[in-house]
């Protein structure tokens, strides 16, 4: 039988756009106590007001996951409003269209690097002590079928997407005794600001293949609405017809 979600307590990082976002929504309607994070106050405001409209409160904080004071920041304010942390959402992610080796400088390399995986130790990091205290947990990482799967995605992007699946891994086998679960999601193609970032212009018709934001969502919900026995280490959504 599914994990109620009501009255947990969800951190979501990079809630502003996209998978984030939509997971902010989902959680907000279960009756979770929704903190979104985000660098774009003003995105974040527009989805609290959006959601305050069906009655869902949420709290926005803005927060840049490449910033590790941001971070704990993030953390600790939510401790102080709501005593506990239960899930942790890292759902930020951006890349470059100078991402082929021949346009990649060390600049791009490290603004990549900094927001897709620093940020991801950043966030789990200020949480873990929290969780440890509390020997319960749930951090959910969305890495890209990317960082499984070579594809033209870039070195830098796919560098940092497995390096989120190693620091999952890494998590889990050290702080299961603990009671603190990691999963870590590997979407293909989704239908998001991201795809404005590549060098080329995707077209329609691929586009309109791709997975919806809200697709990757329902299963960041599915994954949380498992009961504590039990986890899904790594999971890999693919678009059905590509």
């Amino acid at each position: 039988m599914p994990v109620s979600i009501s009255g947990q307590v969800v951190v979501i990082v990079g809630a502003s756009s996209g998978i984030g976002r939509a997971a902010a929504v989902l959680f907000a309607r279960e009756g979770a106590k929704v903190v979104a994070a985000a660098r774009r106050e003003n995105r974040l405001q527009s989805l609290k007001d959006e959601l305050a409209r069906e009655q869902c409160d949420i709290t926005v904080r803005r927060a840049d996951a490449s910033n590790p004071a941001d971070m704990q920041q993030l953390a600790q304010e939510t401790l102080e409003g709501f005593g506990r942390i239960d899930i942790l959402v890292f759902a930020s992610g951006t890349n470059t269209p100078d991402r082929a080796m021949e346009r990649l400088s060390p600049e791009l390399w490290n603004s990549v690097l900094d927001v897709n995986l620093n940020g991801a130790f950043y966030v789990t990091h200020a949480v873990l002590p929290a969780m440890r205290t509390a020997r319960s947990g749930l951090l959910i990482y969305i890495s890209s079928i990317g960082g499984v799967v070579p594809d033209l995605s870039g070195a830098a992007y796919q560098a940092s997407k497995r390096g989120v699946l190693g620091l999952a891994h890494a998590i889990r086998m050290e702080e299961k005794q603990n009671g603190i679960r990691t999963s870590v999601i590997c979407p293909g193609l989704v239908n998001t600001e991201l795809v404005e970032k590549r060098p080329v212009k995707t077209p329609p018709e691929v586009l309109a293949q791709a997975l919806q934001p809200e697709d990757v969502a329902e299963t960041i919900l599915y994954i949380s609405k498992l009961p504590p026995r039990a986890v899904i280490p790594e999971l890999h959504l693919l678009p059905a017809s590509l």
